[in-house]
């Protein structure tokens, strides 16, 4: 499958030229220009090249670890369901958690719920 990486480029310049950083906190969920990515990693969808991802940990006013979310349905371990966001069942994939700028966060849709991100969290730290 043939990837669009330079439209995605010239998207990721405009974000990395921006200077507004949005204010986060952990458990919360947002959606986020995740681009095209190689391989396996997990792209963002549309052209916006965006996914919903789960704030799992701030380390900054730059960065954040997220854990992107998806819909798909398949049962594994390392990808616990959520419940529903923007209304679609969704679960996190856990092996796809990284560190990102937060110029690449556009629009926060809500918070998960504290027992669930509870159980995502530990889900996380047991991967290590």
């Amino acid at each position: 499958m043939e990837k669009p990486f330079d439209r995605w480029n010239d998207a990721k310049k405009g974000i990395h030229a921006a200077s507004a950083r949005p204010f986060y906190h952990e458990r919360e969920i947002w959606w986020c220009s995740l681009g095209i990515n190689i391989g396996f990693e997990q792209d963002g969808g549309g052209e916006e090249h965006r996914r919903p991802v789960i704030i799992l940990r701030g380390h900054s006013a730059q960065t954040c670890l997220v854990v992107p979310l998806t819909t798909s349905t398949q049962e594994h371990p390392l990808r616990p369901s959520v419940g529903i966001v923007d209304d679609k069942e969704a679960r996190v994939l856990l092996s796809q958690m990284r560190v990102i700028d937060t110029k690449r966060l556009v629009r926060k849709i809500g918070y998960l719920d504290r027992t669930i991100f509870e159980r995502i969290r530990k889900a996380a730290k047991d991967m290590l």
